[in-house]
């Protein structure tokens, strides 16, 4: 099976053939900061560092609407959300709802976890959790805090 980034590179080529400009610029655009990312790190290319890469793209472009939005820039917002389109496809399905908050609740028993403060903890512990990879952690942190009161 292909890692996420040989796909990423074939899907590349397969946009540039159709001529999808757009696709090919958000691809793009993926590569050149998983390639960053690569030399800053020191690490080689491997699927978690293109899924740490991908998510952080896809939460900018996220965090960016917000703001277009405010200054009723619509047009940025949908050339946003197809560019989050095309890169959520290489993400796996994040875990949600009540899978989410059992998960949560399995690490603040686990952890002991009593205040806000020791919240690091419970995130530390759902970071090795086998399944961290499609955990979103902005909801954790929501979750964890309105737990931990």
């Amino acid at each position: 099976m292909a890692s996420i980034y040989e796909t990423l590179r074939a899907d590349i080529v397969v946009a540039m053939k159709a001529r999808d400009t757009v696709a090919t610029t958000a691809l793009r655009t993926a590569d050149a900061a998983i390639k960053r990312a690569e030399m800053d790190l020191g690490k080689p290319i491997d699927d978690t560092l293109v899924l740490t890469t991908l998510r952080k793209a896809v939460k900018n472009l996220r965090d960016a609407n917000t703001e277009f939005a405010k200054g009723g820039r619509t047009d940025l917002v949908t050339a946003n959300e197809a560019e989050i389109a095309i890169l959520e496809k290489y993400l796996p399905r994040s875990i949600d709802g009540a899978r989410l908050e059992a998960l949560v609740a399995e690490a603040i028993t686990q952890t002991g976890a009593q205040s806000r403060k020791e919240m690091g903890k419970v995130i530390a512990a759902l970071k090795q959790h086998p399944d961290a990879a499609s955990i979103d952690f902005g909801a954790v942190s929501r979750i964890v805090q309105a737990r931990l009161s």
